[in-house]
C-alpha cells in the first residue's frame, strides 16, 4: 500500500523533469512480455538482457540461479537494473520449476528461445500471447525442464555457418521485434495504474540520497 502523503512528500526532493521521464517512461513499460535469465553466469551477458529490457519496455526479469549467482556489472548495465524488478529464485531445490510455476500463476506461456529444434520462426510468434522468454547459458542453452514443459519454442532465422548467437544478442533482437509489433497492436499491454503507482513510488525513493533520514522525518513530524 503506497502511503500518499510520504510520496508527496518524497517528491518534493525530486526534480519536475526527473518526475516527467518516469511518467513519460512509465506509459512504455509492459509486463505482457517478461525476461528469464535461467543459468546465466557471465555478468557481461546478464548485464546486456538486463540493459535490453529496460530499453524495449520489459518491466519483469525472472533469474533462476540453480548453480551459478546472477550478478548485474553496473558498467555494462549502465544503472538500467534500477528500474527493473527482479525475481529471484535462488533457495530452493526446485528453482527451474518453482519460476516455472510462477510464471504460469501469472498466466506466461513459457517461451523456451533456441536454435535447435523445429521453434516458431521470430516473424512469426504471436504477440497477443502473455509470453515469457527463457534464455539459457551459451553452451547448454536453455534445461531440459524448460524445454520440455515450455509451451512454444522461438528461434531468429539464421543463414550463415554459426548456429548461435550470443544471448545478450539474441534477447535484443527478439525484445525488439516482439515489442514493436506489441505497440502497434491493439494488445491492452501497458501497465495498470496501479502498477504504474507502485513503481514510480519505488523509483521515486531510489532517487533520494539519505533515503531513510528522509524517511524518519517525515514520520516524526507526522507522529
Amino acid at each position: 500500500m503506497i502511503d500518499e502523503k510520504l510520496l508527496a512528500y518524497l517528491e518534493g526532493y525530486v526534480t519536475e523533469n526527473r518526475k516527467q521521464t518516469f511518467e513519460e517512461v512509465l506509459s512504455n513499460r509492459t509486463r505482457h512480455f517478461s525476461v528469464v535469465l535461467e543459468n546465466v553466469f557471465q555478468p557481461h551477458n546478464a548485464s546486456a538482457v538486463v540493459r535490453s529490457c529496460d530499453i524495449f519496455g520489459i518491466q519483469d526479469v525472472y533469474t533462476v540461479e540453480n548453480s551459478y549467482v546472477n550478478k548485474v556489472s553496473r558498467k555494462i548495465a549502465k544503472g538500467s537494473q534500477k528500474w527493473l524488478n527482479f525475481h529471484r529464485f535462488k533457495s530452493q531445490k526446485n528453482n527451474t520449476q518453482d519460476c516455472f510455476n510462477t510464471l504460469k500463476e501469472k498466466g506466461y506461456q513459457v517461451i523456451a528461445t533456441t536454435p535447435h529444434n523445429d521453434s516458431c520462426y521470430l516473424s512469426d510468434f504471436d504477440i497477443t500471447k502473455k509470453s515469457a522468454f527463457v534464455f539459457g547459458v551459451e553452451r547448454e542453452g536453455v534445461s531440459d525442464f524448460m524445454m520440455e514443459n515450455a509451451d512454444g519454442y522461438l528461434k531468429i532465422p539464421m543463414v550463415g555457418f554459426t548456429e548461435s548467437l550470443n544471448i545478450s544478442v539474441a534477447a535484443a533482437i527478439i525484445l525488439q521485434d516482439v515489442t514493436t509489433r506489441l505497440r502497434k497492436s491493439e494488445v491492452n499491454w501497458q501497465l495498470t495504474n496501479e502498477e504504474k503507482k507502485e513503481i514510480y513510488a519505488t523509483w521515486i525513493e531510489k532517487s533520494i540520497k539519505n533515503l531513510d533520514k528522509h524517511k524518519n522525518f517525515f514520520y516524526n513530524q507526522n507522529s
